[in-house]
């Protein structure tokens, strides 16, 4: 269920997120978001993370404390086919301490598991990039 798309302030106090990682809700807006598009190596809280989400794209998380190096790579190589098939706006990011392995999350949307499925992914990717769910999609 969506949480809205309300731009907060850095820092201000918001309700919690219905979902980890969250799907929709309070963000910051520019310039602190969105982030930039691509791998990330490091933590992106959810009030810059959602901003990406709302302007249509795609966010891949890891917990980083159960994913291998294997994985990890995977993970990636998903980030450099999709440019070949036009999908440039995906995050790939860790995230710790989160219930799967990987996470999926678009704009109201997550799909969360375990095990590497290449499929899975990509299914995802096509079926909610740029999605008519997301409030400011194909924005910059």
């Amino acid at each position: 269920e969506s949480q809205g798309n309300t731009h907060i302030n850095e820092g201000a106090d918001h309700p919690p997120y219905n979902s980890m990682p969250a799907t929709s809700g309070w963000h910051y807006t520019q310039p602190l978001a969105p982030v930039k598009w691509g791998v990330h190596n490091e933590f992106i809280p959810e009030e810059k993370r959602l901003h990406n989400l709302e302007h249509g794209g795609i966010s891949i998380t890891y917990d980083s404390n159960r994913a291998t190096e294997e994985l990890i790579k995977s993970l990636e190589e998903i980030l450099t086919n999709a440019g070949a098939e036009k999908f440039f706006e995906i995050l790939l990011s860790p995230y710790p301490d989160t219930q799967n392995t990987i996470n999926l999350t678009s704009w109201t949307f997550i799909d969360s598991f375990d095990d590497f499925d290449k499929k899975r992914i990509n299914d995802f990717i096509k079926s909610h990039h740029n999605s008519a769910n997301a409030p400011e999609r194909l924005a910059n």
